[in-house]
């Protein structure tokens, strides 16, 4: 929202309401009556000059209202709300003068007034002005669906929280799951960091990936590969690529390329075993 705002709030036409309508400030207290911001709808949110004071305002709204005005005549337990320069304040109207009032509105770091009734509200760094025309309460906070004023259905929407801070931009389908979950990342902004912390794992021994992989899938691969070093989840590898110590091979590469030849010409003989059959052939 946009500063030097006035709002202009008046009770909403109910028979709750009917007792402490027009009543002044004295009588709401002599009847111990609070001055309660849910009784109250906006009615009129327009620019204001800077120093404009509340008599100026409710003057100028009395004597040339807007065409958007939409309630009844600036008068005694109305609530006019300035914003001037961040600085907000609520004013109860009285017959002569105003009495001050303290809590009125919740306020936040951008001294936004906003409501579902609000009409023409101004949006720093955004063209023309916006009025609200859907909500929706997340984690007990309301949020706002946003429209221009001119444009319509035919401008992307926003969403605005009810301090008037922008919380999702370029809206085309009101409160779908995209803008709730946007929504929900602003109420918890260090959430979302943790979640994908906690997704991403971190990189794996071998012999870390052999104990992930279950016990069935060690005991198949321990029968099945050359060596230890190959359970990785991974059934057939290769025997790694033989070390060469000067121009030969070495005697533990060279056997174990010889129980590999065995163990593809015998399949159902254990490599260690064909190994020890083939020595003992040859002693003979």
């Amino acid at each position: 929202m946009e500063r030097n705002q006035f709002a202009l709030y008046q009770l909403k036409r109910t028979p709750e309401n009917r007792m402490i309508r027009f009543r002044p400030y004295e009588t709401l207290q002599e009847n111990h009556i609070q001055v309660r911001y849910e009784n109250y709808e906006q009615r009129y949110l327009g620019q204001m000059k800077r120093g404009e004071t509340p008599t100026e305002i409710r003057k100028r709204l009395n004597e040339r209202p807007p065409r958007s005005f939409s309630g009844h005549s600036v008068s005694v337990s109305d609530v006019l709300i300035l914003n001037q320069d961040g600085e907000i304040a609520s004013y109860y109207v009285e017959k002569e003068g105003f009495v001050v009032l303290a809590g009125f509105i919740r306020q936040g770091s951008s001294g936004a007034l906003i409501s579902c009734d609000t009409t023409d509200f101004h949006i720093e760094g955004k063209a023309g002005s916006w009025l609200a025309y859907d909500s929706i309460v997340i984690d007990g906070r309301e949020f706002f669906l946003m429209e221009h004023t001119v444009y319509g259905s035919q401008a992307a929407n926003v969403v605005l929280d009810a301090d008037g801070k922008l919380v999702a931009d370029n809206v085309f389908h009101g409160f779908d799951d995209t803008v709730q979950k946007q929504i929900r990342e602003y109420l918890n902004p260090g959430a979302t960091e943790a979640v994908q912390a906690t997704q991403k794992k971190p990189a794996l021994e071998t012999w870390q990936k052999a104990y992930e992989n279950g016990e069935y899938l060690r005991s198949a691969e321990i029968t099945e590969e050359q060596n230890y070093n190959m359970i990785d989840g991974r059934m057939n590898n290769l025997p790694p690529k033989p070390r060469k110590i000067g121009k030969r091979i070495s005697v533990l590469d060279r056997l174990h390329l010889k129980q590999a030849e065995l163990a593809k010409r015998d399949k159902g003989t254990v490599p260690q075993m064909a190994a020890e059959e083939e020595m003992e052939r040859r002693r003979k």
